[in-house]
């Protein structure tokens, strides 16, 4: 038979359950609780009564939730005994007073006020991740979860972080809470903020966060194959070359062929502002992305910067040649508008993406010999 007090204490460590923290706290089907209590033996009613009479004193006093209590009859008693045999907890708020914790019962608390100020979208984030919420004030958490909200893909269009202004933020509101709203916009759009990192998702200044793979197509250009770089060092220190590919992965770095006089630059993602460089203005440059409705945003930002650049790949022939093989669902497509930068065929193609059950195409899924005779192709136009 167990006491209140051993049962308090599982039900302090199940609150510290992230699983089961979730499930009861968001989930209505997760209640009544029932506990089982557990009845004396007979040998314990006959050798040690007294210790029986105040298992039931201790049951009698407990007042949170209900005690289901059923008459037994031992063979040492004359009559039956009121045993009690079950604990039930008929909501969230009673299996917090139920622990007996001061701790829980304040965490509770905390997290019953974000609950009704904030998302039910981040709702299941702020359980989980209760140490990373309960670290910070409340104001601050709510917060975030309103400039998560309010922020987009690319909206920072090349401002540091700290001169965003949404939800009435301050300068250091991304300081303090750089994880918190990184993971908030994961819920919003399936993981891309920590893909590709803050500054990248937004589109905002690198500020040393982001770092690019170089890669020298050439062979003699750079004194390495390949070097990692800084996002915003490209924006005052030119690379060699006559030419540049922009590629959005650095996963398709085998995909590209050899190439004279070029450089690739992989994996800047949404953190295209370091384009705004003025040595790029004299190269021949072409773009590669994955064709999906966040791909061609990227390359319309990415025009943005470079009019002139020469797209690879991201065309509706390519879409129909290969998406019968390789077409999977666009986990969060971008905003239903068309960005503006796309050329007509490319905006009809961003509309027929948002409207298909296949809508991406992943550009590390082309073969490599159709790669190779497209970037050669421009390579051979650029010197015509």
């Amino acid at each position: 038979m167990k006491s209140p007090v051993e049962l308090a204490s599982r039900l302090a460590r199940q609150w510290q359950n992230a699983d089961q923290r979730e499930q009861r706290l968001l989930r209505q089907d997760s209640w009544p609780l029932t506990l089982s209590i557990g009845k004396p033996t007979g040998s314990a009613v006959r050798d040690n009564l007294k210790r029986v009479q105040e298992h039931l004193r201790q049951w009698r006093e407990v007042t949170i939730g209900h005690v289901q209590w059923q008459p037994v009859r031992f063979q040492s008693t004359s009559e039956a005994i009121d045993i009690p045999t079950h604990w039930t907890l008929e909501t969230p708020s009673q299996w917090a007073r139920a622990t007996g914790s001061h701790e829980v019962k304040r965490e509770y608390d905390a997290l019953s006020r974000l609950a009704s100020a904030t998302d039910p979208r981040f709702h299941s984030l702020i359980i989980r991740r209760r140490s990373l919420v309960m670290e910070k004030p409340e104001c601050d958490v709510i917060r975030s979860s309103e400039a998560a909200l309010q922020l987009q893909p690319g909206c920072a269009d090349g401002k540091p972080l700290r001169a965003l202004s949404v939800a009435g933020i301050d300068s250091k509101f991304f300081e303090r809470n750089r994880q918190l709203v990184t993971l908030m916009l994961d819920v919003l759009f399936e993981g891309q903020a920590s893909e590709t990192g803050l500054e990248a998702f937004l589109g905002a200044e690198d500020e040393g966060h982001h770092w690019l793979l170089v890669a020298d197509l050439d062979g003699k250009l750079l004194p390495f194959s390949q070097m990692r770089i800084r996002a915003h060092e490209l924006q005052t220190t030119p690379l060699p070359g006559e030419r540049l590919v922009l590629v959005e992965n650095e996963r398709c770095l085998h995909q590209l062929p050899r190439l004279s006089g070029t450089v690739s630059v992989l994996g800047s993602g949404l953190n295209l502002a370091w384009l705004n460089a003025t040595w790029l203005k004299g190269r021949t440059i072409a773009y590669w992305g994955d064709i999906d409705t966040w791909g061609l945003t990227m390359l319309a930002n990415a025009r943005k910067h470079i009019p002139r650049l020469t797209p690879l790949l991201m065309d509706e022939a390519t879409f129909e040649q290969f998406v019968e093989a390789n077409g999977v669902v666009e986990p969060q497509p971008a905003p239903t508008i068309t960005p503006a930068g796309l050329t007509e065929s490319e905006a009809m193609l961003y509309q027929r993406l948002q409207q298909s059950d296949r809508g991406r195409l992943e550009q590390e899924f082309l073969p490599a010999s159709d790669v190779h005779r497209a970037i050669e192709g421009w390579m051979n136009d650029s010197l015509a």
